[in-house]
């Protein structure tokens, strides 16, 4: 992306890159593929060294960013960690610190964030339920105010959340339930009583997913984050960051991407001539790179929105998952086709971003659910009758030519 990035900034994204690819490889990747977790606990804590877990953490907490924008500096090293595939928690564990940081009590920041800085604490974020959205209409975990609670004014848990990103391998549990109808956030440890975390199968070779199972689950008063009741507006802000990082991991590999297929279609020849001499490649080549252009463009935008907080960010957000779905997976099929029958084995790199690439596009919503969402904020904005003056004209009315 083309964030005009400062010196500090651009040393941190080359820093990020040699880091990943000296300690996380593609053929570490690979061999992470049996893994029951899917990345290194101590990989990720030289990670977090870098700040990788840091920067939407205020520094009152433990935390900091690099340039005061804290959504943009992570946004780099999600771009950096699309260009490599690479394994690690990085969007659920900052979307849960960044839920704590700006809604937690001051004790339940104590007790959380400086592990999730340091890298010592893995979270992960319960909202999706089965068969439901990636959305408040989703939320499938519901629960009962007081009770059998010790602590007045906790909560009860019931219900299944599922895919949970890292769910099995996550210290804490960031679980979104309706109470009485309306959203409340509470911070459940994965050890709890009656949590049971079952792991389910992934396209992707290193990203892992489970089922969470929760069954009269007591929440003390002080693991609720925020009111009780009162967070709808958190939840859309956790949904938009999600988005927009997952947004720049797809653009850093959609980069790489073309990068070692022009790579191949240089070297590779054809009747005496490399196949990158031949006019319809180079089409099609200019093709993805104006397409490539768009993705970076739309993230962009959906990287500042979420920075900035703006308003129309779940329009803005939404068109980015809706534009990198629609067109990430062409580009992905359009590069295999270039590389011919080597591009299907499984011994080619090419595979590993499709697998990332197709299981993004369905995370956090669909293209479709994406532009669904657009459409009700703006019914929500400008009513269910949008005035839209052109169809006024007099080439559409009917009135020219006789039509």
């Amino acid at each position: 992306m083309n964030l005009g990035l400062t010196d500090d900034q651009q040393f941190f994204q080359e820093t990020t890159r040699k880091f990943l690819e000296q300690e996380a490889p593609l053929t570490t990747v690979r061999a992470l593929a049996d893994d029951p977790n899917g990345f290194d606990r101590a990989w990720w804590a030289r990670g977090a060294e870098l700040g990788w877990a840091s920067f939407l953490v205020p520094e009152d907490d433990g935390g900091g960013s690099l340039s005061g924008e804290g959504v943009v500096d992570l946004a780099i090293v999600a771009e950096e960690m699309g260009r490599l595939v690479s394994p690690g928690p990085l969007v659920p564990t900052n979307v849960v610190a960044d839920a704590v940081a700006r809604g937690g009590s001051a004790e339940l920041r104590a007790e959380v964030l400086p592990g999730i800085v340091a890298g010592e604490i893995v979270a992960a974020w319960c909202i999706a339920g089965p068969g439901g959205g990636w959305d408040a209409h989703g939320v499938a975990v519901g629960g009962t105010q007081g009770g059998a609670i010790p602590d007045e004014g906790g909560l009860i848990l019931d219900g299944v959340s599922t895919p949970v990103e890292y769910a099995a391998q996550a210290d804490e549990l960031l679980v979104t339930a309706r109470i009485d109808g309306a959203l409340t956030q509470c911070l459940v440890p994965a050890s709890a009583a009656g949590v049971d975390v079952e792991p389910i199968d992934s396209v992707d070779l290193v990203r892992r997913f489970a089922t969470v199972h929760l069954e009269g689950v007591q929440v003390p008063a002080g693991r609720i984050i925020g009111e009780v009741g009162g967070a709808a507006q958190a939840v859309e802000r956790q949904l938009h960051l999600a988005v927009a990082l997952q947004s720049a991991e797809v653009v850093g590999a959609l980069d790489r991407v073309l990068e070692f297929t022009l790579e191949y279609l240089g070297d590779r020849s054809s009747f005496g001539r490399p196949l990158a001499s031949y006019q319809a490649i180079k089409h099609r080549i200019a093709d993805m790179k104006m397409w490539i252009e768009g993705c970076h463009g739309v993230t962009e935008l959906a990287v500042r929105a979420v920075q900035d907080d703006d308003p129309e960010a779940i329009q803005i957000v939404s068109a980015a998952a809706s534009y990198l779905g629609d067109h990430a997976s062409e580009i992905l099929q359009e590069c295999t086709q270039l590389h011919g029958g080597i591009g299907v084995t499984w011994e080619h790199d090419l595979h590993l971003y499709l697998r990332r690439i197709t299981l993004d596009r369905n995370l956090f919503g669909t293209p479709a659910q994406h532009r669904e969402r657009i459409a009700d904020a703006l019914v929500t904005k400008y009513g269910p009758t949008i005035e839209a003056p052109i169809l006024n004209a007099p080439i559409l009315s009917g009135e020219v030519g006789g039509a």
